[in-house]
């Protein structure tokens, strides 16, 4: 999740389980690949437990809040999950799996279906995430995971039967705004879970920020990083570290891509994006690279 707050109206990236809803019933170890070079990104690998990862160093183009037809020099793209992968391309699978869609219509269908995942506090209200506007997910036990995983695991399954590589699964950091109610573990336990189904289903993994998750990542099971402006709060190299050139950074300000870039450029995934990560002809519309 971005750490600044879009302006409303949101895109698509916070309005995909909300599209969704007709059809229901997210430092310090050795670099895991070498340092590739931006002009001959490494070709893409396969992990261990057999998915094949995206190209270390490859260009990246960042399209959760609608697709349009990438530029020709990018290999590998993100986006939502109602979204059909790019053809010719590494596609990465957006699921937002952590927290309820913005907005009344997600909130009821959660109430209506699932009201004891959703996260309440002590005095029975439901935790909010406020930048968003989007409910926390329960999960605190593994119950109330396993049961969790029974209502995003087919989203996964959908991402991997529409063709995409791999997901990304958002808000892996919710604990940070639980009010304590969720834990590091309850996180990690839980996108272990969802890190298994992608696996099992033949799709890759990717740990989206939470850098302070990084130490844990083998036991999540995650296998790349998307990041969100990991240049403007100095953390690409804790990601790198970790990840080796299978970073894949979003900055929203031009300033923090060209800092990222300058040390960064030659090694990482790095872009630049409007806050509505909007589509060409949109208003405000932005992209660029190094």
């Amino acid at each position: 999740m971005s750490r600044i707050p879009l302006p409303l109206p949101l895109p698509l990236r916070r309005a995909a389980g909300v599209l969704a809803l007709a059809a229901l019933p997210l430092a310090g170890c050795a670099p895991s690949a070498p340092p590739a070079d931006r002009d001959h990104p490494s070709a893409p690998a396969t992990a261990p437990h057999g998915v094949r990862l995206p190209a270390a160093g490859a260009a990246f183009d960042y399209q959760i809040g609608g697709a349009y037809p990438p530029a020709r020099d990018v290999r590998i793209v993100s986006r939502d999950r109602t979204a059909p992968p790019a053809p010719g391309r590494y596609t990465i699978c957006y699921v937002n799996a952590f927290q309820a869609q913005p907005g009344a219509e997600a909130a009821r269908w959660w109430q209506r279906h699932h009201p004891d995942l959703l996260l309440r506090g002590r005095d029975g209200d439901l935790v909010i995430d406020e930048d968003w506007d989007e409910p926390l997910l329960d999960i605190s036990t593994a119950a109330k995971r396993q049961a969790l995983l029974g209502v995003v695991g087919p989203w996964i399954d959908g991402c991997a039967a529409s063709g995409h590589d791999a997901v990304e699964p958002d808000n892996l950091d919710s604990y940070e705004r639980s009010d304590g109610l969720l834990t590091k573990n309850d996180a990690l336990a839980f996108a272990a879970l969802l890190t298994r189904r992608a696996h099992d289903r033949g799709l890759a993994a990717a740990q989206k920020n939470a850098g302070d998750l990084l130490p844990e990542r083998r036991r999540a099971g995650f296998d790349f990083a998307v990041t969100e402006e990991c240049g403007r709060y100095r953390e690409c190299a804790d990601y790198a570290d970790a990840y080796g050139g299978r970073v894949y950074d979003i900055e929203y300000r031009r300033q923090d891509l060209d800092t990222a870039c300058r040390t960064w450029g030659h090694r990482l995934s790095l872009v630049l994006r409007d806050r509505d990560v909007g589509r060409p002809g949109d208003r405000g519309y932005v992209r660029a690279t190094c």
